[in-house]
């Protein structure tokens, strides 16, 4: 009894390494699924980031090369005002271009989930389009709209009484940023609330629809707080894209000069520091502070939905 019980006790130790070894050899296999990913993070992330924080530690001057200077970058950059003008303009962009896009977002993903459209798919496609369009193809397509003689935008403004309107004017070029940037992102937006409104239990929408519950408190009181999360994740991925708004500023710039500032935002007076200005360990000390700012609003964002109990 006690030589087949020591088989038994062998066999199972066999067995036991013979999985552990196999889980050591699929583990082994995992991790090469994995190195291209980690190769392109490295040379493309990692790198130019370390080079970034190494460049803003120097100054190249015309006379002397280039010489160790610290932190004297980082000081000049947040005490520029131009570069604060720039910060200052984001945020009332973000503060007002967020809110409006997922509002829309929200609202056509409802209409598409609660199938009051027809041809739904049609429509989802249709609406999706604008964000595979390159955002320099959008920004050059809306200039061209907006263009105050021959812009159709503008004899459209004509024909409701707003005369002589100019949408490249200082005080309407945000509002012309804002509008083409909702244009090309509500579509992707849309589709991620609209996968999350999909994923709403349907007996909880039947329950409140046998209780005679207007369309309009099934959408505000259930499927609004359902979809929180998602919302949530989608306000601080478009704060982080609002940080680094350059490409529809820059297009609008070639058509009025004069509107957009070299620090309109940011990332332009970041470009212009490094390109025009020819100060690159200046604009390098720029970045890695606005790469910061970025890491602060994504690890607030991890925090906050950990909190909420969204992940573990």
């Amino acid at each position: 009894m006690s030589a087949v019980t020591a088989t038994q006790g062998t066999g199972t130790v066999a067995g036991r390494r013979r999985r552990s070894a196999w889980i050591q050899r699929r583990d082994r296999r995992g991790i090469w699924f994995v190195v291209p990913f980690l190769v392109g993070f490295v040379l493309f992330m990692i790198v130019p980031l370390v080079y970034a924080i190494y460049t803003s530690l120097y100054t190249t001057k015309i006379i002397g090369g280039t010489v160790f200077s610290g932190a004297s970058n980082y000081t000049q950059t947040l005490q520029s005002s131009q570069f604060w003008s720039g910060v200052v303009r984001v945020v009332i962009y973000a503060a007002i271009q967020i809110p409006v896009m997922l509002a829309i977002a929200f609202f056509f993903a409802t209409v598409f989930d609660l199938g009051v459209a027809k041809f739904g798919r049609t429509f989802r496609t249709i609406f999706f389009i604008p964000f595979a369009v390159p955002a320099v193809v959008g920004a050059v397509m809306w200039s061209f709209l907006l263009e105050p003689q021959f812009g159709p935008m503008v004899h459209l403004a004509n024909a409701f009484g707003f005369a002589g309107t100019n949408f490249f004017s200082p005080s309407l070029i945000l509002p012309s940023i804002i509008v083409i940037v909702i244009w090309e992102w509500t579509g992707y937006n849309m589709v991620i609330l609209y996968t999350a409104l999909k994923s709403v239990p349907r007996d909880v929408v039947e329950a409140a629809i046998l209780d005679d519950t207007p369309l309009w408190r099934i959408i505000i009181r259930i499927k609004l707080p359902l979809v929180r999360p998602a919302i949530v994740m989608l306000v601080f991925l478009n704060t982080i894209g609002a940080l680094q708004l350059f490409t529809e500023p820059l297009i609008l710039s070639y058509f009025e000069t004069g509107s957009v500032s070299v620090n309109y935002t940011p990332t332009l007076y970041l470009y212009n520091t490094a390109i025009a200005a020819d100060q690159t360990n200046l604009a390098a000390a720029g970045a890695v502070i606005l790469g910061l700012v970025i890491v602060v609003i994504s690890a607030a964002s991890l925090l906050f939905r950990k909190r909420r109990g969204e992940f573990r």
